[in-house]
Parts: C-alpha cells; sequence; structure tokens
C-alpha cells in the first residue's frame, strides 16, 4: 500500500503545547495520532473509515492495530489534567488534526489509560480550590500587567506621532494589545515596544479607518492590490502625525 497522503507540514513533535502533550512527560518523542480529513482504511485489518488514525512506515493503521485502542480520549482544555494523566500513563498518544485555515496540524487532546485517567482525576478534585485560588492571582496579575502595557504603548504612539488624535492612540493600543488576540502589539516586538511594530499597529488603524480600504475589500478587490491603491494615503496621514499635524 502505497503511504496515505496527508496535508502537508506533519509535525515531528507536539511538545510545543501548552499543555505540554510531549509523550508521557520523560523527554520522548511522542507518539501522533491523526484525526484525518479525508476517509481511510486500516492497512493491516481494512476496517474503515477511521476517525483516527496511526501511521507506521506512511500506511494508516486503526488505533487497534496500532496497539493504542486501549487508551481513553481526553480533550485538550484542562492543562493539570492533561498533565497529570500523561504523567500517570506508562502509554500516551498525542491527538491532532490539520487546521485548513491556518494550515497547520494543532493538538485536540490526548489518549491515556484509563487508570491515569481516573488516578489524574483524583488528584485534580484534591486540589482543585488551591488551583482555582492561584488562578484568580494570575487573572489579576495578567489584568494590571495589560493596563500597564497597554498604556505604554499609548504613550508611544503618542511619542513616535504627536499629532496623532489621543482617542485614537487609545483606540489603537486597547486593541491591538489584546492578549491571545495574535495582532502586532502581542508580538515580541510590540511587547518591546519597537518603533516599527507601534507604526504597523497604527498604519493598520489608518488604513481601515482613514481610507476606502474597508470598501475595496467589500467590493471584492484582491487584499495586496487594495492595499496598494491605499497606501499614499495612508502614509500621508502617519507623516502629517510624526510631523505633529493634527488632521
Amino acid at each position: 500500500m502505497l503511504p496515505v497522503a496527508l496535508a502537508p507540514g506533519l509535525p515531528e513533535r507536539a511538545s510545543r503545547d501548552p499543555e505540554g502533550g510531549g509523550g508521557n512527560g520523560r523527554g520522548r518523542r511522542p507518539i501522533l495520532v491523526i484525526e484525518p480529513r479525508r476517509h481511510h482504511r486500516c492497512a493491516e485489518c481494512d476496517r474503515g473509515p477511521l476517525p483516527r488514525i496511526v501511521l507506521d512506515s506512511g500506511a494508516p493503521r486503526c488505533l487497534d492495530c496500532g496497539d493504542l485502542g486501549h487508551l481513553v480520549f481526553l480533550p485538550r482544555g484542562d492543562t493539570a489534567l492533561t498533565r497529570r494523566a500523561r504523567e500517570e500513563s506508562t502509554l500516551s498518544a498525542v491527538v491532532i488534526r490539520f487546521n485548513r485555515r491556518r494550515r497547520r496540524y494543532e493538538r485536540q487532546g490526548m489518549l491515556v489509560e484509563e487508570e491515569a485517567l481516573t488516578v489524574a482525576e483524583q488528584r485534580c478534585l484534591a486540589d482543585a480550590e488551591a488551583r482555582a485560588r492561584r488562578r484568580a492571582r494570575d487573572a489579576l496579575r495578567r489584568a494590571a500587567e495589560d493596563v500597564r502595557f497597554t498604556a505604554a504603548l499609548e504613550a508611544e504612539i503618542l511619542r513616535l506621532f504627536p499629532g496623532c488624535p489621543p482617542e485614537r492612540a487609545h483606540h489603537v493600543a486597547v486593541h491591538t494589545s489584546v492578549r491571545g488576540s495574535g495582532r502586532v502589539g502581542r508580538s515580541a516586538a510590540g511587547r518591546a515596544l519597537d518603533a516599527t511594530a507601534v507604526t504597523a499597529a497604527l498604519r493598520a488603524s489608518v488604513r481601515h479607518l482613514d481610507t476606502p480600504y474597508d470598501e475595496l475589500l467589500m467590493a471584492r478587490v484582491p487584499r495586496n492590490r487594495a492595499r496598494a491603491r491605499v497606501a499614499a494615503g495612508v502614509e500621508a496621514v502617519l507623516a502629517g502625525w510624526a510631523a505633529g499635524r493634527e488632521p
């Protein structure tokens, strides 16, 4: 049988997940189980279509033929439970699925031994109150950090572009610094208040609010072409603000 055709970019490791989805916690390379987009049959028992497969020399195997059929699925979402179940489980696997929009494989959860999951659930119940208090403290700390960062970003916008209206600087700082948004303010350069990143955040605001860019997109003008058509206007506004001229 020919190797199964999968989406590009199949990861060899899954240890970068914030829930710590790498193997059994001992630094070993994790076993990957794939939730395929297409229908596949097991190369060994011919059962199918398979909701989950494990690759063996490029050929799909069902979990039973891959010696993983006795494991139970633990969805992602509970960091403590996932970490503890992985620690307790002698055998585990990371379940991944290809995200077409982001064009990458993403972790869906883990397969662990049922007894390990039971022990992990008991451990989580035993210290649930303490972990809840810690989460509350962490949330307050992050909120305070976000307020300080947003204020610093707003001040840097006004320093670089003294002609920028204060309400616009505030709006851009709040919008671009939302935690987990992936916007430029949350990038490493943005957190460091790099001038290029700060300018990029303000440029995006000008593009949407001070030019017909959004109307061009609604008219189905390709994104790159729409940006090119409004580029001169965007840079003129930024240049004026940088020189201290208010609109």
